[in-house]
């Protein structure tokens, strides 16, 4: 499942956000997440051209199924198929009509899942309002655990709940808050980790990661009482609720490594001037006279004060947003490697022989046998149950 994010002129500006960020007079070293999905991604390229070399017939393929024309969400789209070009990943595109029932979308789910050429499925988020919650999990659901590149079927998400077991995926945003923390080289093992959030996309994925790294995770949400005190005691703090500006740096530890998952857009001047007129004066203060439209990007923390106490600080934008679609390439990168091995593997095993002093007739030898299912031997030699008769 995907969510949609930040229009391109946005994440467009990521590198100048950072830079401006790092020029200020700031305690805290700027995590420059633009930077490092960059090396992901020149690293998936390096791998997937290395592969290609020993394997011409290696191919790395991603499928995003999207239904209707919705500006954010084709944005999105968009941005994932610049990654998946410049990593070296074939990438489709599958449009269906706003309108597009779950049934019929998960008849295009089912047609990918058997199609070998195939490596990672991802259906863009929301489908329209016409699907409810459920209907979304149908089509979730529908992917192969070995093609959800997303990470959010339900077996990838059970198994990274589990401390016994491995995902296949991990989600790609919780995956690319590891790999910040991880840049950092502050240690994860043994310390207080705050999540604010508790939504299956972010907040409670990588809590649970947190949790398999031997962190001491507090997860908080809206009913969460004394939050300040709280994040006080975070070594590790990640914020994914959706607030603009809400932490403050006095609610933060000294030293405390902030990642700023949030997205928020404080509205426009023309929205702001309107608001005012009705009396809203209160929200007036947050026109940004520094953009055209007045509107601009901002996560759940108040960068300014948090920089001055933090010792490592994600930007927004600039900070986990690249990340999730470097991670999403990483993902179809290792789908597409693992089901190459599966196939390369494949193969038949025979039946056990009673070897006998006397040789039988072919009809005794028949008649002694069971046979083996025929789905069985179909699945052993690569061959689909719709494709059986």
């Amino acid at each position: 499942m995907s969510t949609a994010a930040p229009p391109e002129e946005q994440l467009n500006t990521a590198q100048a956000n950072v830079a401006a960020a790092e020029s200020t007079s700031t305690e805290a070293q700027v995590i420059d997440g633009t930077a490092i999905a960059k090396s992901i991604r020149t690293e998936i390229a390096q791998s997937i051209s290395e592969l290609k070399a020993r394997y011409p017939r290696f191919e790395p393929h991603l499928v995003i199924i999207q239904a209707g024309n919705r500006p954010d969400s084709t944005t999105y789209v968009r941005m994932k198929a610049k990654a998946a070009g410049e990593t070296g990943i074939k990438y489709t595109h599958v449009q269906l009509e706003a309108s597009a029932s779950v049934e019929e979308i998960v008849r295009v789910v089912k047609k990918l899942n058997n199609d070998d050429d195939v490596s990672g499925i991802l259906v863009q988020l929301p489908l329209g309002d016409h699907v409810t919650a459920e209907g979304e999990r149908t089509v979730t659901e529908a992917i192969s655990p070995e093609k959800d590149v997303d990470g959010f079927h339900a077996y990838n998400i059970g198994h990274l709940s589990s401390r016994a077991s491995t995902p296949l995926f991990s989600p790609c945003t919780p995956s690319g808050v590891i790999k910040l923390l991880e840049s950092t080289g502050k240690p994860i093992e043994g310390v207080q980790a705050v999540v604010l959030g508790r939504s299956d996309i972010v907040g409670s994925p990588v809590a649970a990661m947190l949790r398999k790294r031997d962190a001491t995770v507090t997860q908080c949400h809206s009913r969460t009482k004394d939050l300040p005190e709280i994040i006080k005691r975070a070594d590790i703090l990640i914020s994914a609720i959706g607030k603009p500006e809400f932490v403050q740096g006095s609610w933060i530890k000294p030293g405390a490594v902030v990642i700023d998952v949030g997205t928020n857009y404080i509205p426009g001047e023309g929205f702001l001037l309107s608001l005012h007129k009705r009396g809203a004066k209160q929200l007036c203060g947050r026109i940004d006279s520094t953009k055209k439209s007045g509107q601009r990007l901002v996560g759940d923390v108040d960068f300014a004060s948090a920089s001055k106490v933090a010792s490592y600080i994600t930007p927004v934008p600039g900070g986990v947003g690249p990340m999730t679609v470097a991670l999403l390439m990483h993902n179809t990168f290792q789908s597409a490697e693992r089901l190459w091995n599966a196939a390369r593997e494949r193969k038949v095993t025979p039946l056990k022989l009673n070897i006998l002093e006397k040789v039988p007739s072919d009809i005794e030898i028949a008649m002694a046998q069971t046979p083996k299912p025929v789905a069985e031997l179909a699945s052993e030699i690569g061959i689909h149950p719709d494709e059986l008769e």
